[in-house]
């Protein structure tokens, strides 16, 4: 077990590059398998949920290596076999190997999900675009078999009764290599859909319309390795930039895609955050005042659910009342009770989190209960005056690439330590 310890009140400055988007690599590299030769990919995090997918492609028989945030992935010699348990079970996105595999072989058996707990995110729509290709799906013992007696699907039209990015790219993996033609209506929007696709196309898939609301799949028979770069990720930038927002002296934030936070920044520029944004970079200004603010997320282009927690301690330093309503997950409120442990002045109320401001964070023994709650205590952390620690570290590695190392380097008092089991109780 690791914890983080953060010796808060510094101001921050200097420059911090963005990584590859980490929802993008968890969809790109199960969807590499669909290749027949060697798929490369640029850019790739460094974070757990990688390492974890990187150990089911070994499971296979895939060749992987990974280096210098480039992994080659060599499918040749890939293995259908059963993944009913072990690391399939420690995170979420290993349910694209249901999409990815189908695609593959006409068959899966790949256990359920499992990830942060936001609250019910069941995978009901993945199930009924996979059975409207034409696969049989049960849930046997906790794991998800899929079956095609024919070995062959074929294309449908398909309505997302919800807007689900999951689903969206399963039924994409699935679908790339069915008879016929797939349309995927009510189809997620989300930059990472549009970096799923354009691999899958350089791969030999023909996919029009990623980042509409309508997906257009023409099956091929055959696809083959291509090089990919992935996307920034604008979580991780959009964390950053409450960072320097947060306890910033002059931060520059690089390798940014602007139009991929347009609702984010918005939100930004409402709060009074001085900012200057030019090709791929933006520069946050020290902050003299705050305005308070009312944030609804959802779906792409809106707010993103994923960014309402990493906001959130910037909120505490504004002038007055602000509000955030998650729209998408309701349960993401587990990050307030542990900042009102810090001296934040908030409550929850039916579905609103609601912050009185401005307040001074102290630091305090905290507990991280998932990836984005962990990124609001660090910013919290790195606020308060005096010593914070950060337990259930493993969350926040899931998805932020050497986040310590990046911080040190913006002069943060932070470290991350190793320790026994017994000291988190």
């Amino acid at each position: 077990m690791k914890k983080i310890i953060i010796n808060g009140g510094r101001k921050l400055q200097g420059e911090v590059t963005i990584s590859g988007a980490k929802n993008s690599a968890v969809a790109l590299i199960p969807a590499a398998i669909l290749a027949d030769s060697p798929v490369v990919l640029e850019g790739v995090p460094d974070i757990n949920d990688v390492h974890s997918l990187m150990e089911i492609l070994e499971i296979m028989g895939v060749k992987v290596k990974f280096e210098s945030n480039t992994m080659t992935i060599d499918p040749t010699e890939i293995v259908s076999i059963p993944m009913p348990s072990g690391k399939i079970n420690s995170l979420r996105a290993s349910y694209y190997f249901m999409g990815a595999l189908l695609g593959k072989f006409g068959e899966a058996v790949v256990g359920l999900p499992g990830g942060c707990y936001l609250g019910p995110r069941p995978i009901d729509l993945h199930v009924k675009g996979f059975e409207a290709l034409g696969a049989k799906v049960t849930n046997e013992h906790g794991a998800m078999y899929l079956r095609n007696e024919n070995k062959e699907l074929k294309g449908e039209r398909i309505f997302m009764d919800v807007v689900s990015i999951g689903a969206t790219i399963n039924v994409m993996l699935a679908a790339v290599k069915a008879k016929g033609r797939t349309i995927i209506e009510n189809a997620a929007r989300e930059p990472e859909i549009i970096d799923v696709a354009t691999l899958l196309n350089n791969m030999g898939a023909k996919i029009r319309g990623a980042g509409t609301n309508e997906i257009r799949i023409d099956g091929v028979d055959e696809l083959h390795g291509c090089r990919h770069s992935i996307i920034p990720d604008r979580i991780e930038a959009g964390t950053y930039l409450a960072l320097a927002a947060a306890c910033g002296n002059g931060i520059k934030v690089h390798n940014v895609i602007y139009e991929h936070l347009e609702s984010y920044i918005a939100k930004l520029e409402e709060l009074g955050v001085p900012m200057e944004i030019s090709e791929d970079t933006i520069e946050v200004f020290p902050v003299e005042k705050l305005n308070p603010v009312h944030i609804k997320t959802y779906p792409y282009p809106g707010f993103a659910t994923d960014l309402q927690q990493p906001i959130t301690p910037l909120l505490i330093k504004a002038n007055g009342t602000s509000e955030i309503i998650d729209t998408i997950y309701s349960k993401r409120i587990n990050h307030i009770p542990e900042l009102v442990r810090m001296g934040a002045d908030a409550q929850i109320e039916g579905n609103m989190m609601i912050l009185n401001g401005p307040q001074k964070l102290h630091g305090a023994e905290v507990i991280a209960s998932d990836l984005r709650a962990g990124a609001c205590l660090v910013i919290a952390g790195l606020m308060a005056e005096g010593t914070t620690t950060i337990t259930n570290v493993e969350y926040i590695l899931r998805g932020y690439d050497h986040i310590v190392d990046k911080l040190t380097a913006l002069g943060a008092d932070i470290q991350m330590l190793e320790t026994e089991r017994e000291d988190l109780a």
